[in-house]
């Protein structure tokens, strides 16, 4: 049966473009993707764009339901292009127990997508608190974000909550994954090699499949070190920085 993903678009919220150690996994991930699937590829670098922060006024819940006031700026070109897709992929480091600023400024943006609120209660049930306002269908959205801590327990939850809150949970698919940046820095090439297979086979299983298993989630957030020697790099590295070196 052919593949219903055709359209695959990621956005790279790293401040460091091209250079995100976490883009490497996010590639690997959606190379095997792409490989099952046949789909192409866009990626976006949001901190090449122009996004103006949301200004509050809940036009798009109101007078203009749907729609940002904001006209002058990139915001309205990513989300045309959200719609449009099969699979949603955001990508970024883990930054002071959120995402990226400019990354949250762009989920702001995206007011647009939930209904409006009219007083009812938060859900208890893990739906999303809002509701989505335009028909989703069998549209897929990832996220793949890393930490440089020892493992990734706890250090998402505040992300994980916000997505949960926005989304409902059960309706995105996350990948949480520690020492990434470490693991690629280091240049250790047959260990990255092994790591980085671990995302290719999981792209390629979430092209058969439309999802992941809890055990496959459970293989990507495995460190790729050990606590004792990453406590070592660590150690390591901050006396390189206070060096200056």
């Amino acid at each position: 049966m052919p593949s219903k993903i055709k359209k695959i678009l990621v956005l790279n919220g790293s401040p460091k473009g091209e250079r995100s150690s976490t883009l490497t996994a996010t590639k690997a991930f959606v190379d095997g993707l792409a490989q099952e699937t046949g789909a192409c590829v866009e990626y976006i670098w949001i901190n090449s764009l122009n996004i103006k922060p949301c200004l509050g006024c809940l036009s798009c819940w109101g007078k203009t339901p749907g729609e940002c006031v904001i006209k002058n700026d990139d915001a309205k070109m990513i989300i045309d292009k959200i719609m449009e897709c099969d699979v949603f992929i955001e990508s970024y480091p883990l930054y002071f127990f959120g995402m990226p600023g400019t990354m949250k400024v762009f989920t702001d943006r995206m007011m647009p997508f939930m209904s409006t609120y009219e007083g009812q209660k938060a859900p208890v049930d893990g739906a999303s608190f809002h509701g989505h306002r335009f028909e989703m269908g069998d549209k897929k959205f990832v996220i793949i974000a890393s930490c440089a801590y020892t493992a990734a327990d706890n250090v998402f939850d505040s992300l994980v909550t916000q997505y949960d809150a926005i989304c409902g949970k059960g309706h995105y698919t996350a990948i949480l994954c520690p020492q990434i940046k470490t693991l690629i820095e280091l240049k250790m090439e047959e260990r990255q090699e092994r790591f980085l297979q671990k995302f290719y086979e999981a792209g390629v299983s979430f092209g058969k499949n439309g999802s992941l298993t809890d055990e496959e989630i459970s293989n990507l957030k495995k460190p790729p070190f050990s606590e004792g020697t990453y406590k070592v790099l660590l150690n390591k590295f901050w006396e390189q920085e206070r060096n200056g070196k």
